[in-house]
């Protein structure tokens, strides 16, 4: 099983300098930089160098990470740098993932940067001979105020160097902060903008070749024989070979060796899952969700409460496969020689990579050096590892010569790993008053398998199921008897982490329900979500605490904002949805929605006008990043619903965008808010998963009001 905290802890977002492989630096020689842990270096020209251990896909984390640093720093941030780290013995752990990048780095890089600040104020209270208590710092630099004497953090960097590390350094307090909490605009948004970034497929090494591989078209093949002889008379084919997945094609360019790969003839074996289709399996989880299945929480009497209830309301969700379908196709660059591996890769989990590659070629981990580029796109995608130990197999067979292995889209959208389809039943216990008294909550789904099959173990082992169970277990609502459940329905498609992981279709199913409610009993969603609620404060699941005060307060601003109870043009309707993402950041939307002219589609054809959104992610480190987020959330939101992945005899059958439609520019919202709650929390929490599951349902409760029937599925069809 994958609980959220072990999640966090694979991927290197769990607190703590020690867990984090910082290095506290002892003393240092003066003619070095001052460098006082592994994330900071102080040049003597005054240069502020901040190392991030996260990876870039465009939810700003070269950006939020080192606003902490130079928070604590009192640097001027227009002036910090920004390098990606590299594993190694200062950083075991770089993977990003879970939404935990800030949450888990808030710590250790604030006692990182308020290290540095107290070893430049030490410096400059021996040089002028004064208490260090009666010196200050600002952007850059140490001030004494009394004798009007200033030091650049440059000037004192030597100094600073021989200064003793602070073990517990003061942190500033919250309302000190003049970086952190204000908005930063992307130091590197204009090179990305302009095309001067580079991502994993902009990599160029001299000498390099490129390589595709042909892999079965349907699950589970594999290669039985191959003829190469006419992929080999294709110009700028060099190397046609077997590798564990498939038949590798290296080329002079990607075209060739495309072509080359085209010009294969290849015998497959029987796929064991020739016989496996998407329409099948949804008839399969429909079924298990027919009855309970293994309990994963029960309050109260549970099921047993709705025996006495006046009412009883009750409906079924479906959510299908997805793919990432990220811009950038995954892609790994790799070098093999004699002295080891160089490796760059647009990952999400570096130290894998390096841990995958030293395993494959029988070498210690700190030959592989594992460069982490810019990547286009990742929703948890690239948290797998396939990609880069293909690389590495075809490197080592053009040794020394660099190899760029690319995945098409086709490639991409046929073989990667995919969001887990899933069936949800709802039932809802009314007493006489409508006040809703019991509540269950069935899902039946395919667990992540792209690491690790269940074990017969986990799958009767309640915790251990729960934690498939997103969205579900962990509910904010309340009813005094509630049960939930889960039933494992298998499938040989890969299923792999996702951005959100499994809430989006638990939320989904859960808060149309809500909405299936408030029309069933005549009564605003809002209020309905007001009163299920519950009274008391918070209430714990799985160790974790649930604070409905905070849910409630995210509701209240979003009905502010969006002008709830307004009346609204002819032909629009408006939507809600609400979520706490795993106890943590706590979130709505209200999204007003019309319909279009059939296009000819079997998709219902709809607009949302505008967006709402209301959070409380407890301290926001960068405004501006938290509205980027948001709108990213919205448009990755919008196009899921446009969007499914079938399987027909073993095949995946979607390849392109075109069979797989995303939202385009026209299609966005031309207006997107967000609205943060200025939570008391101290500690910030994640954003990239969050702004994801409340949104389809949302609008698909909007799009009900518009059609005047109840959206209980995805992808929206016509009616």
């Amino acid at each position: 099983m994958t609980t959220r905290r072990d999640f966090l802890k694979v991927v290197g977002s769990a607190s703590g300098a020690l867990v984090l492989g910082i290095r506290i630096a002892g003393a240092q020689e003066s003619d070095r930089p001052f460098s006082p842990n592994a994330w900071l270096t102080i040049e003597k020209d005054g240069s502020v160098h901040i190392k991030v251990g996260k990876s870039e896909m465009g939810q700003g984390v070269r950006t939020s990470l080192p606003m902490i640093v130079a928070e604590e720093l009192d640097a001027d941030f227009a002036s910090v740098r920004v390098t990606q780290a590299s594993p190694g013995p200062d950083f075991t752990r770089l993977g990003t993932g879970g939404s935990g990048s800030i949450m888990g780095l808030w710590n250790p890089l604030r006692q990182a940067g308020a290290a540095a600040r107290t070893m430049l104020v030490g410096a400059a209270a021996a040089k002028w001979g004064v208490d260090p208590t009666a010196l200050q710092t600002e952007k850059g630099a140490v001030l004494h105020r009394a004798s009007g004497r200033r030091a650049s953090y440059g000037e004192l960097a030597a100094d600073a160097a021989k200064q003793p590390v602070p073990a517990q350094p003061v942190l500033k307090s919250r309302d000190a902060y003049r970086i952190v909490g204000k908005s930063h605009r992307r130091p590197d948004g204009a090179e990305i903008v302009t095309g001067r970034a580079q991502f994993g497929m902009d990599v160029r090494v001299p000498g390099m070749r490129f390589a595709v591989v042909a892999r079965s078209p349907q699950l589970g093949g594999k290669v039985t024989s191959f003829d190469a002889a006419k992929a080999k008379k294709v110009a700028g084919v060099r190397d046609v070979f077997e590798i564990p997945t498939g038949i590798a094609v290296v080329a002079d360019n990607t075209w060739a060796a495309m072509e080359g790969r085209e010009a294969l003839t290849i015998r497959w074996s029987e796929s064991p899952h020739a016989a496996f289709n998407s329409t099948d399996h949804r008839a399969a989880l429909e079924k298990a969700v027919d009855k309970p299945a293994l309990t994963i929480r029960k309050d109260a009497a549970g099921l047993a409460g709705f025996d006495n209830v006046a009412k009883i309301i009750e409906a079924s969700y479906f959510y299908p496969f997805g793919a990432h379908a990220a811009l950038e196709p995954v892609n790994c660059t790799a070098m093999v020689t004699d002295q080891g591996c160089t490796i760059w890769s647009p990952t999400q989990t570096p130290n894998a990579v390096q841990g995958t590659a030293a395993t494959l070629l029988g070498i210690p981990p700190a030959a592989v050096t594992v460069n982490v580029m810019l990547l286009g796109g990742g929703f948890g995608r690239r948290l797998g590892v396939d990609f880069d130990r293909e690389a590495v197999e075809i490197a080592r067979r053009t040794k020394p010569t660099p190899v760029q292995l690319v995945w098409t889209r086709a490639d991409d959208m046929k073989h990667g790993y995919f969001q887990a389809a899933s069936a949800h039943r709802l039932r809802a216990g009314l007493d006489e008053s409508g006040k809703v008294v019991a509540w269950e909550h069935r899902k039946a789904s395919t667990p992540h398998n792209a690491r690790r099959v269940p074990t017969q173990d986990d799958r009767v082992n309640p915790e251990t199921v729960r934690g498939w169970a997103w969205g579900v277990y962990d509910s904010p609502y309340f009813a005094k008897d509630s049960e939930m459940s889960y039933a494992i329905v298998d499938a040989p498609v890969p299923i792999g982490p996702w951005r959100s992981v499994f809430s989006p279709p638990s939320v989904f199913a859960r808060e149309c329900f809500v909405d299936e409610i408030a029309r069933q009993t005549n009564r605003d969603p809002i209020q309905v979500r007001y009163d299920l609620l519950g009274g008391d404060e918070t209430y714990t699941i799985g160790g974790e605490v649930i604070n409905r005060t905070r849910m409630r307060k995210v509701l209240e601003l979003v009905a502010q904002k969006s002008g709830w109870g307004r009346p609204l043009p002819a032909g629009t309707a408006r939507g809600i949805a609400c979520n706490v993402f795993h106890t943590e950041t706590y979130i709505a939307y209200v999204v007003d929605v019309r319909l279009k002219k059939d296009a000819g589609s079997d998709r219902l054809p709809f607009t949302v006008d505008r967006v709402v959104c209301a959070l409380d992610c407890g301290v926001a480190i960068n405004p501006l990043g938290v509205a980027q987020q948001v709108e990213s959330g919205v448009i990755w939101s919008l196009s899921n619903m446009k969007g499914e992945v079938t399987v027909k005899n073993g095949s995946i059958e979607q390849s392109l965008y075109s069979d797989f439609p995303v939202v385009m520019i026209d299609e966005t919202p031309p207006v997107i808010e967000t609205h943060i709650v200025d939570s008391p929390d101290e500690r910030p929490h994640g954003l990239g998963e969050p702004v994801v599951c409340p949104f389809a349902p949302a609008v698909a409760n909007a799009l009900t009001r518009l059609v005047g029937k109840p959206i209980r599925e995805l992808p929206v069809r016509s009616l």
